[in-house]
C-alpha cells in the first residue's frame, strides 16, 4: 500500500489551469492513479490482475492520459496489447503511456491523429489490423472534448459542431470500421458521462453528445449482440484527469467532487473498462455502468 497524497473524503482538488487538451505531467498533486486503486484510508494499492484479457488486442482513443492511459495500463496488466490514438500535441504523454504499458510486458502502438476526421478513424483501424495481424478484440471509444459555456446564447455554433465531431461521430466511424475485424467475444466500450443523466447546464454541447453516446450504445448493441459482440458504456462522474484544469473554471474545480467526498481516480474508471472488456461481463450488452462516486441516476 502506498501513500501518494490521495484524495481523502472531503478533499478539494487544487485549482489550476492548462491549455486544452491538458498534459498529464503538468497535473498538480495529488498524482492521478493509473495502476493503483484508492483505499478508504486515503492511500492506494496496486491493481490486482488475473489474466482477464490475455491475448487480446485493443484500440483506445484518447489513450495518452487520464482514463485512456489508465485503461491501457490495466489492459496490459490483464494481458492485452493496445493501440492508442491521440492528438499529435499529446505525444509526450503518449510515450509515457507506452512506457508504462511495456513495463507490464505488452505492446502499445502509438498513433497520433485527429479522430474528428473520418479518414483518420479509418487509418486508426487499418493500422490496428496491420500491427495486430487482423485481430481486434476491444474498441474503447474514449476521446472527448469539452469547454464550459454557461448559457446557450454564448455557445458558438463552431464549438457545438466541434464537440459533436469529437465526441460522437468518431464513435460511429471507429465502430463501423472495427466491426468487420471483430469476432464473437469482442467488445465495444463507449465512454459517456454522468452529464447525460443530470443535464449539466454549463456543458450543454458536451452533455448532448454524451446522451447521444448512450443511445448509440443501445442501438448498436441491438444490431450486433446476436453476433456475439457486446456493446456497453461507462458514465463516469468527476474524475481527476488533465481535462479538469484544461476546461473548467475556478468555481467548477472547487466543486469538483462526488457523494463520496472526492473525485474518482482514472484507475477506478479503468477497472470498469476491464470488466466490460472481459468475460466477467458476459451477460451485459447495451448497458451503462454508472461509475460516478455515488450519484443515483435513472437509466
Amino acid at each position: 500500500m502506498t501513500d501518494k497524497g490521495q484524495f481523502e473524503s472531503g478533499h478539494k482538488v487544487p485549482v489550476t489551469h492548462q491549455d486544452f487538451p491538458g498534459k498529464e505531467d503538468k497535473m498538480p498533486h495529488p498524482t492521478p492513479l493509473w495502476d493503483e486503486i484508492p483505499t478508504s484510508d486515503g492511500k492506494s494499492q496496486k491493481y490486482r490482475a488475473a489474466d482477464k484479457l490475455k491475448g487480446k488486442n485493443a484500440i483506445i482513443t484518447g489513450g495518452d492520459s487520464g482514463i485512456g492511459r489508465a485503461t491501457a495500463i490495466l489492459f496490459a496488466m490483464e494481458g492485452a496489447n493496445s493501440l492508442i490514438a491521440y492528438l499529435p500535441e499529446e505525444e509526450d504523454d503518449a510515450k509515457e503511456t507506452k512506457r508504462r504499458v511495456e513495463e507490464y510486458g505488452q505492446q502499445c502502438h502509438l498513433f497520433p491523429t485527429d479522430v474528428t476526421d473520418r479518414g483518420n478513424c479509418k487509418n486508426v483501424v487499418d493500422e490496428a489490423v496491420k500491427v495486430f495481424n487482423g485481430q481486434i478484440d476491444i474498441l474503447f471509444n474514449n476521446a472527448a472534448y469539452q469547454m464550459m459555456v454557461p448559457e446557450i446564447k454564448d455557445l458558438s455554433e463552431d464549438q457545438w459542431i466541434h464537440t459533436f465531431n469529437t465526441n460522437i461521430h468518431p464513435y460511429f466511424y471507429l465502430a463501423k470500421y472495427c466491426l468487420p475485424h471483430m469476432k464473437p467475444g469482442s467488445t465495444i466500450i463507449n465512454n459517456a458521462s454522468i452529464n447525460a443523466y443530470v443535464g449539466r447546464p454549463d456543458l450543454l454541447d458536451y452533455t448532448s453528445t454524451k446522451g447521444a453516446i448512450i443511445s448509440f450504445t443501445r442501438g448498436l448493441s441491438n444490431q450486433v449482440v446476436g453476433k456475439g459482440i457486446r456493446v456497453n458504456a461507462l458514465a463516469p462522474g468527476p474524475v481527476w484527469t488533465p481535462l479538469i484544469p484544461a476546461t473548467m473554471n475556478d468555481d467548477a474545480q472547487k466543486q469538483f467532487t462526488s457523494p463520496m467526498g472526492r473525485p474518482a481516480q482514472p484507475s477506478e474508471i479503468a477497472t470498469c473498462a476491464v470488466f466490460l472488456a472481459s468475460t466477467d461481463s458476459s451477460a451485459l450488452s447495451g448497458q451503462t455502468i454508472h461509475c460516478n462516486g455515488g450519484t443515483i441516476v435513472s437509466g
